[in-house]
Parts: C-alpha cells; sequence; structure tokens
C-alpha cells in the first residue's frame, strides 16, 4: 500500500525542489535588481515573513488534522505557486513584505500538512526510511533547479530571473497535482484532533523542549550558506569558490547516504544513539574547520574538505533522528499540529542562526568553532533523558486510532 503513495510524496518533493533550486540561487538578485528593492530593505523583509511564517506553522498543522492532511496539502501548494507568481508583480517594499510573508505561511503550513499526510498514508516503521528517501529527493532537485538558475545568473537578464520564478510557481502547481492523486484520510483525525486542548501541543512541555533542542542542532543549516563563504574569504588563504564545491559535497552526499544513514534508527533508542554521535561528529567537525585559521590555499582548501565531509555525516545523521522522535512522540491525531510545531526549528534557526554562527564564529575564530561543537553535544545528549520524558507520558496518554486511508 505504501509503495504508491511513496513515489507519489517523492514526485512531489522533486517537483518542488526543482523550483526551489532555481529560486534559491537567483531570488537576491531578482528582488535587487529586478524589483529595485534595497538589500537590506529585502533581508529584513525576508527575516519579518519567516518570523510570520514560524507562527503559523501550528495553526495550518492543526487544520490538516481537522480537515484532512491531503487537501490541506493541496491549498497550500497552491498558495505557495501564488505567492511565488506574485513576486512577478512586486514593486514595493509593503507589497514585497505581504506576499513574502504569504509564501513563507504556504510553505510553513505546506511542510506540516505533507508530514500529517505522510504519517496518515505510511506505516509507523517505515516513515524514517521514506523521510530518508525523500531528502534525497530534494537534494538531488535542488541540485538540478540550481543548475537551472545559474543558467538565468548568466544570462542576466530581467526575463531569465522573472523565467525562474515563473519555473517555481509552475512547479509547485505540479506539486499540487501530485498530492490531488494520493489517497484521502478519513474523517477519524478531524474528529479527534477537534476535541481536547487547542494547540495542545504548546502545553506538551517534553515535546517543546526536544523541538528547542532540535533547532539548537539546526544551526549548523546557516554553516554552508553563510558562515564557511565568509570563514573562506576573511580567515584563510583557501579560493573562494571552495565554498561551493563545499555546498556541492554536501549535496552529494545527502542525495548518495542519506538512505543508508536512515537505516541506522529504527526506534526511540537507535534515534537517541544517532542523534549523540551526531553531535560528537560536529563537535570533530567544528574542532577540523578551527584548525584552518590563518592557512594557506592548499591547506586551508583540504581542511575545509575533512570538516566538511564530518558536517555532512553529522546532518544526516541528526536528520535521520529528529525525523524518527518528531513523529515517534507525537499523538497520531494531533499530527499536523505537532509537525508544525517541530517545524519551527528550522525557521528559527534560519532567522537567529546568522547572527549566532557569525558572532561565535568569525568574531570569536577557532575558539568560537569550539564552542559551537560543544553545543551542538550538550544539546544532542539533552535529547535523550527529554525524549524519554515524553515518551513516558506518551504511554500514558488515551489510544487514539490510526487514521484510515479513503479512496
Amino acid at each position: 500500500m505504501t509503495n504508491r503513495p511513496g513515489r507519489l510524496l517523492a514526485l512531489a518533493q522533486l517537483a518542488n525542489s526543482v523550483g526551489d533550486g532555481a529560486y534559491y540561487v537567483t531570488s537576491a538578485l531578482y528582488f535587487t535588481q529586478v524589483a529595485h528593492l534595497a538589500p537590506a530593505r529585502v533581508g529584513l523583509g525576508l527575516t519579518l515573513a519567516w518570523g510570520v511564517g514560524s507562527l503559523v506553522g501550528v495553526p495550518l498543522g492543526r487544520l490538516a488534522d481537522r480537515r484532512g492532511p491531503r487537501g490541506t496539502s493541496v491549498l497550500l501548494a497552491l498558495a505557495t505557486a501564488a505567492a511565488i507568481a506574485t513576486f512577478l508583480l512586486v514593486s514595493g517594499f509593503v507589497a514585497f513584505v505581504v506576499t513574502a510573508s504569504l509564501y513563507a505561511a504556504a510553505q510553513s503550513g505546506l511542510a506540516a500538512a505533507r508530514q500529517a499526510l505522510l504519517a496518515a498514508l505510511v506505516p509507523a516503521g517505515e516513515r524514517t526510511g521514506l523521510l530518508a528517501r525523500l531528502q534525497s529527493t530534494l537534494n538531488g532537485g535542488l541540485a538540478v533547479g540550481a543548475a537551472l538558475g545559474g543558467g538565468a545568473l548568466s544570462a542576466g537578464t530581467a526575463a531569465a530571473y522573472r523565467g525562474v520564478l515563473a519555473l517555481d510557481a509552475l512547479c509547485f502547481l505540479v506539486c499540487a497535482l501530485l498530492l490531488l492523486r494520493l489517497p484521502a484520510v478519513n474523517g477519524a483525525t478531524a474528529v479527534a484532533a477537534a476535541g481536547g486542548r487547542r494547540f495542545a501541543v504548546l502545553g506538551d512541555r517534553p515535546y517543546a523542549l526536544l523541538a528547542l533542542l532540535n533547532a539548537v542542532l539546526l544551526l549548523r543549516l546557516p554553516l554552508l550558506s553563510l558562515a564557511l563563504p565568509l570563514w573562506i574569504t576573511e580567515r584563510t588563504g583557501a579560493p573562494a569558490w571552495l565554498a561551493s564545491g563545499l555546498f556541492v559535497l554536501n549535496t552529494l552526499a545527502v542525495t548518495l547516504f542519506q538512505v543508508r544513514t536512515a537505516r541506522a534508527v529504527t526506534g526511540l533508542g537507535s534515534a537517541l544513539k544517532v542523534l549523540r554521535r551526531s553531535g560528537l561528529v560536529m563537535l570533530a567537525s567544528c574542532a577540523v574547520f578551527a584548525l584552518s585559521t590563518g592557512r594557506s590555499a592548499w591547506p586551508a582548501a583540504v581542511i575545509m574538505v575533512v570538516g566538511a565531509a564530518l558536517q555532512v555525516v553529522a546532518e544526516m545523521q541528526q536528520s535521520a533522528g529528529s525525523w524518527q522522535l518528531s513523529f515517534g512522540l507525537a499523538p497520531a491525531d494531533r499530527m499536523g499540529e505537532y509537525q508544525g510545531f517541530f517545524g519551527t526549528g528550522v525557521t528559527v534557526a534560519r532567522t537567529s542562526g546568522p547572527l549566532v554562527v557569525t558572532t561565535l564564529l568569525l568574531g570569536w575564530g577557532a575558539s568560537g568553532w569550539l564552542v559551537l561543537g560543544l553545543l551542538m553535544v550538550v544539546a544532542a545528549y539533552a535529547m535523550g533523558p527529554v525524549a524519554r520524558w515524553a515518551a513516558a507520558g506518551h504511554r500514558t496518554s488515551p489510544p487514539v486510532c490510526d487514521p484510515v486511508p479513503v479512496s
């Protein structure tokens, strides 16, 4: 039963990730050179927008629980496509903030609703493996999209940048159509979620603490896109293009090895073991990066490649372990709500992470790398007692019925 849903979820992931990959590499230039917004205003607008996105993840996830995750996912994919298309008409800061907020809200809600849909259609024992395959698909799609975006960057014309936005909107339309082909889920989930406390996840202290610890582990997100490029150019003699090479290394590694890494995670115990290991590997990665300080071109480049290899191993381990915890410790009748809350860790890391990592790494130098690594170890090891606390509460909760797919 799960083969067809798994294939459709993967195809939907591939569709929107190709569009996202093209969008990510060209959007900054589109907003500054075509929409004529000041770079500082683009940064401010996106920060405000993703702040909105972090707030609506839980209510939109609850909507998926109440009204059905498939329909909610389809509508949010369409809303994302509409927001991207609206970027083509943006010409002022206020319009940009409004449109970007709609985009961020739709993206945050879509992530939560799709997680709830996956939970409804895929048995618990198969979810981590499928999520690993989806992550590999995501990285492959981003690579293809980035290559397409590179073509637009080479052209450097307004028409090329607008073409990328049109492609991204089209990709989300395709995503919506693919999600629509998945089985619907009957009203059992919606009925169960309608009762009880509204936004119960906000009162679930162990799960909320898990989400916070996971957000700390996700501080790795700004490393490849922001911290390492700045570190390479300001603190080492390595060539600037090495930053793009490290990004390619990361993308290929996740595409090829995420599924294999996730096979080690089969339950709570193995998830915690993998998470602890990820913290230690991340500490080793940070220590290696610290060794590159002041090195000349080739020694620095070799050190950076080794550090990046360790970092992607830690990333894949952390992803596999956190997927297991986020699903396994969430009530079946509130999966969308809980996934929406857990997913805010990505938004928090992307909004606060740049300030944290640049302050630590560029401000403190090599010692900042060690502090970051130790922070990762503490967060990874703290996951253990908190997850067991959450599991103990989960065992004492009343049992709920699993949602049943209907045609």
